[in-house]
């Protein structure tokens, strides 16, 4: 096969036309090794009386896994309860859409500790991702009786 005249353009801004066009590609061929079933999934926290959204969680279920890709709450609305009822709803979602597991990453200066102590486990790390901190992947079963 001849190769393809192609042209490739840089650019430091995000473009919806490009991404577009690589997330329906990457679906189609995705597709054909195995059927596609991306959903959304997001959480929003507002504090009392308020309509604005103070944080939350956001993700996907795909391929039986959650993926949770961003995950925030205000330092005011910390320590209550409120990352671990998060959590628990996305998981509790995820397992009612037939997922095994869930995965995400977070840094050394961020909440390793808070997804460990929900039962995940760290199964890959990034040394100096920033520099001077490192970047973990965490995954849990969803598919596992939970610890006695």
């Amino acid at each position: 096969m001849a190769p393809v005249p192609a042209t490739i353009a840089l650019s430091d801004a995000e473009d919806a036309a490009t991404v577009k066009a690589v997330e329906d590609g990457l679906i189609a061929f995705n597709n054909a090794a195995r059927p596609h079933d991306w959903r959304e999934l997001t959480l929003s926290v507002r504090r009392a009386g308020e309509a604005e959204i103070a944080g939350g969680l956001v993700g996907r279920t795909f391929f039986g896994w959650l993926f949770v890709s961003l995950f925030y709450l205000p330092q005011d609305l910390r320590r209550q309860g409120l990352g671990t009822e998060l959590l628990r709803r996305a998981e509790e979602e995820a397992r009612a859409r037939g997922c095994v597991g869930a995965y995400l990453d977070t840094f050394s200066f961020q909440a390793r500790g808070f997804y460990e102590k929900h039962g995940y486990s760290v199964f890959g790390a990034i040394p100096d991702h920033p520099p001077g901190h490192q970047r973990f992947f965490l995954s849990k079963r969803l598919d596992a009786p939970p610890p006695a």
